[in-house]
């Protein structure tokens, strides 16, 4: 199938002069923070129509070059102008498996890269992207799509987060047999118990995992591989792909750091999606931040999404620490458009109350009877050493006490647990700590092959995404000899060797 792009009308050609940027409106903070949902409301059809209007079909579409799918923005967003969903949708799929999870929780780096974004607000790529795939499921248009031949070929994939679940479609797509090995009780790893239902909720994440099993792919959730299981266990297996993330967290090793009260974000936000999925907890210490005053530590997404919880659960106070300085409000001059800029970008959960601090260090934990009650920072400054580095100076005098009966640290992940599957197999790590690869996503080890945070290192969703697709396709290379799944921005318009 290949589509012939008809003439823009007049309305469409000046869509970005007559239409300002538009975007749903969060539900009200009071009302929002007294359950699960989605903070976003539902967005007219006839808004989200002229919201893609606003695309200027740019001869050079840098949106596209942008996205680490290739996702063919300018396109879809055509026909979404123009009402035609279906065609939308097809575009859409054949370059993202997963539109309603990265409409919904991916930066969005398309939209630095959006031209109308030189002069103007971007288009909102995201939005129409998340409005697309619910209107094909609304509609009955996401077909699993079993392949008709199979190849007899067995593929396990070791974890379910995106990259996994990416490299599963795919394979599956081809004909070969998949099975996805998840140690947790659901398979969707980070999206199932990293992201609060606030920003996903999980029946998307279920509604997605359902269509793949109607596909023929099989999950095996429960099954820590590498740790509850033998390398036998992977001998039946014609390749193997680890799609294992990079959750080792970064850690604090600072005095008090082994009292009680502090601890890794993610167990915090694992704790909590369990709660909500009203799935029993048997930890010796549960996490919950009701009544208490809380620190977190770490200024990214992973904060965020823990301030939004503490507010869920009725926190005291909630306190935000970021040891780099405030980003400006603007692109700085050092990455101008189309690079993704490091800016000031406030979150729903920022909105629902919380006090930000920048270029904060935390010294140490003051404990009591084993249980933190305070901590002790600094202001930094960052200046240029006698090697030309940059590196954190103390300010003078600027010591602070923090009252603190929960301190989250959400400060990043450096790379793969070790031991387990990867130690297992044999596979080696490079400098970084992550999984060591060639330029085809193949370790070392014969028929092993990586993707994702463990392979790339901490990223976004829609890179973890585009690894899994990519390993997939070299996957399919090294099973049949050539494949017919799609490069990067090719999509399956059509199937080319």
């Amino acid at each position: 199938m290949v589509y012939l792009m008809t003439k823009k009308n007049d309305d469409k050609a000046r869509g970005f002069l007559t239409y300002k940027r538009e975007m749903p409106a969060r539900r009200p903070v009071n009302e929002r923070i007294r359950d699960s949902g989605e903070v976003y409301m539902p967005f007219p059809e006839e808004k989200l129509k002229s919201q893609a209007t606003r695309c200027m079909d740019c001869g050079v579409p840098f949106c596209q070059a942008g996205c680490p799918l290739g996702n063919r923005i300018p396109d879809w967003n055509h026909f979404v102008h123009e009402g035609r969903w279906r065609e939308a949708y097809d575009l859409l799929r054949s370059t993202n498996n997963f539109p309603e999870f990265t409409g919904r929780i991916c930066p969005a780096p398309c939209e630095s890269a959006c031209v109308l974004g030189v002069i103007d607000a971007p288009v909102t790529i995201e939005q129409i992207e998340r409005e697309t795939i619910e209107r094909a499921f609304k509609e009955g248009w996401v077909d699993p799509g079993a392949p008709a031949i199979r190849t007899g070929k067995h593929v396990a994939v070791i974890g379910s987060g995106p990259s996994g679940l990416a490299a599963a479609d795919q394979l599956n797509r081809a004909g070969h047999w998949v099975t996805v090995f998840e140690r947790d009780d659901r398979p969707g790893g980070l999206l199932q118990y990293g992201i609060p239902d606030f920003k996903l909720e999980k029946h998307v994440v279920e509604r997605r995992i359902g269509v793949m099993e109607q596909a023929g792919i099989t999950f095996k959730t429960g099954v820590h591989i590498g740790v509850d299981t033998d390398r036998e266990t992977l001998s039946a297996f014609d390749a193997v792909v680890l799609c294992i993330g990079a959750t080792k967290p970064r850690d604090l090793p600072i005095p008090g750091r082994d009292a009680h009260g502090i601890h890794y974000a993610w167990n915090y936000l694992w704790q909590q999606n369990k709660r909500v999925a009203g799935h029993p907890l048997d930890e010796v210490e549960p996490i919950i931040a009701t009544d208490k005053h809380v620190i977190v530590i770490g200024g990214g997404d992973t904060g965020s999404d823990c301030i939004g919880t503490a507010n869920r659960q009725g926190a005291k106070t909630i306190t935000q620490f970021e040891v780099l300085p405030m980003p400006p409000e603007n692109r700085p001059v050092h990455q101008p458009w189309p690079f993704y800029p490091m800016i000031l970008r406030s979150s729903s959960s920022h909105e629902e109350g919380a006090e930000r601090h920048w270029s904060v260090m935390t010294k140490a934990f003051e404990t009591e009877n084993g249980r933190v009650v305070a901590l002790h920072t600094v202001k930094v400054e960052v200046k240029t050493g006698d090697d030309g580095r940059p590196r954190f100076v103390e300010v003078e005098g600027s010591e602070v006490r923090w009252p603190a009966d929960l301190v989250l640290l959400a400060i990043g992940y450096t790379g793969p647990e070790p031991g387990g599957v990867v130690e297992q197999l044999g596979v080696p790590l490079d400098a970084r700590g992550a999984i060591q690869t060639d330029g085809h996503y193949h370790t070392p080890v014969p028929g092993v092959f990586a993707a994702g945070d463990g392979r790339r290192g901490q990223s976004l969703v829609v890179w973890a995404i585009s690894e899994g697709r990519e390993a997939a396709r070299a996957v399919d290379i090294y099973l049949m000899g050539e494949s017919r799944l799609p490069t990067k921005g090719r999509g399956d318009l059509p199937f080319v060797r």
